[in-house]
């Protein structure tokens, strides 16, 4: 079942691609955006957090940190963000469980791949609360971050 706003959001402990554990919970005090993303070095996955990239100034100015969650192995991930130069943590949920509970799984994905990351946007507050929430059903869309900004100016 999707998150909705105004739930808490639920805790997680990955491995980002420093092999470091990273938890929702050591964010308490900022506000943080969880993006689910199906596939590292696909073309709008590269897209979509090159973008966020790209705006990151626009998020530190809104007190967020940004984690950027697929079920790719941490190694995948350590040469994407390599690559790409991302400034934020890729965050492997190799288990797919996190995924899971933020109800942004794909059951069955392209070429009989199952258990992939939805692509998907949530925004967590200071407090741990959801505050936005979109999960998308096809991969080829990207989130609307001009409403994830939106929902960060209104925190």
């Amino acid at each position: 079942m999707a998150l909705q706003i105004g739930d808490k959001a639920p805790d997680f402990k990955l491995y980002n691609s420093e092999k470091q554990e990273v938890s929702l919970s050591d964010y308490k005090g900022k506000n943080v955006v969880v993006l689910f993303f199906p596939l590292a070095f696909t073309g709008v996955c590269t897209a979509e957090l090159c973008e966020m990239r790209d705006n990151i100034a626009a998020y530190s100015s809104l007190n967020a940190e940004i984690l950027a969650i697929s079920v790719d192995s941490l190694f995948t991930l350590e040469k994407f963000k390599e690559e790409q130069k991302l400034p934020f943590n890729l965050l492997s949920d190799f288990n797919k469980e996190v995924s899971a509970s933020y109800g942004s799984l794909y059951e069955n994905f392209v070429l009989g791949m199952k258990g992939v990351s939805k692509r998907s946007a949530f925004v967590v507050d200071t407090e741990g609360t959801v505050q936005y929430t979109e999960v998308l059903e096809s991969a080829g869309d990207i989130p609307n971050f001009q409403a994830v900004q939106t929902a960060l100016q209104g925190l």
